[in-house]
């Protein structure tokens, strides 16, 4: 079975792991640069690193954070519409637009972290998960 659906949820595990060694190749230089070491760190959490290295290097984790947290809804409803013969044509643009503007979110976030254009791409970001989701629903309902 293949669907057009498919495409943009592989891309957007892709970017997500773009996101991933773009955050180790810039927190590990800044963890040694701050005097932190893997080998004697115990048990530390995100906010003992958000104290501890610069703002620009935390964006990066932050931003691989979020890919963990919405995109998992989009992951799931992608697959609802692939397995329901629904996850071509407009469905298959929509998660397209969805891709593309995580990964303009993801870019904001981890350049400049500037909060009104991140949240503009969060909500344009989120009515296109509502649509697929709406449409997922017409499909199985």
């Amino acid at each position: 079975m293949h669907s057009d659906i498919l495409r943009p949820m592989v891309a957007l595990i892709a970017w997500t792991l773009v996101m991933l060694c773009w955050m180790v190749a810039t927190r590990l230089p800044a963890m040694r640069a701050a005097g932190l070491s893997l080998g004697t760190l115990v048990g530390s959490k995100a906010a003992d690193a958000d104290r501890a290295l610069p703002a620009q290097v935390q964006w990066k984790a932050h931003n691989h954070n979020h890919l963990m947290e919405q995109p998992t809804l989009f992951y799931a409803v992608c697959t609802v519409l692939a397995l329901s013969g629904t996850g071509d044509g407009i469905n298959a643009w929509i998660a397209w637009a969805y891709v593309g503007l995580r990964i303009a979110h993801s870019l904001v976030q981890a350049l400049g972290n500037r909060v009104l254009p991140r949240f503009v791409l969060f909500a344009l970001s989120s009515l296109a998960l509502v649509a697929l989701t709406l449409h997922a629903a017409l499909a199985v309902f």
